[in-house]
């Protein structure tokens, strides 16, 4: 009889070992869109405002949003329309004081319809102890991540920050044309 239920039990655990690795996986997806297997944000704003009052709202609100960042500076070319750039912000990922600098490529193209706005190209800098200082691009982390090899217990916090604060700074963008 307690045989019955050695063999009992050692069947139920085989059943049961792979869910409990399963339930232990995250599972939630972060919904950062791609381009060419790289993290690549755009929108398109219509107005009825004239390219040159739209031109003059994007350069003030690409000088506005980044205006500590060295790497702000920014290109503005009123006859194509065209201004490129280089944006950054600081995404918190532990209570421990870890945080990382993100680092971006931004470019608007204003028209007499509206503004296209693209943000892509991504680079990431740790700020934590034992960490390479360095700064390196983004999307290989994102690419294992997705695939269920996490770099680090940190990555869900860093990508969840990378894409709200993206989305915050393309709404703030939408604001500031549509003033």
């Amino acid at each position: 009889m307690q045989k019955i239920h050695i063999r009992y039990l050692f069947f139920t655990l085989c059943i049961l070992m792979p869910l409990v690795n399963y339930a232990q996986q995250d599972t939630t997806r972060i919904p950062i869109p791609m381009k060419n297997g790289k993290i690549y944000y755009e929108q398109t704003f219509a107005s009825s405002k004239g390219k040159s009052e739209l031109f003059e709202l994007a350069g003030k609100w690409f000088a506005s949003t980044f205006p500590d960042e060295p790497q702000a500076l920014y290109k503005a070319d009123k006859a194509t329309g065209q201004i490129t750039g280089t944006g950054m912000f600081k995404v918190i990922t532990s209570n421990t004081g870890n945080y990382y600098w993100l680092k971006f490529d931004v470019a608007i193209t204003v028209t007499d319809a509206g503004c296209f706005v693209t943000i892509g190209n991504y680079y990431e800098k740790p700020i934590e102890k034992g960490i390479s200082n360095q700064y390196s691009k983004i999307s290989y982390r994102w690419w294992d991540y997705r695939q269920g090899h996490p770099w680090s217990a940190e990555d869900k916090t860093l990508f969840n920050g990378l894409n709200q604060n993206t989305l915050q700074v393309i709404s703030s963008f939408k604001q500031s044309i549509n003033q």
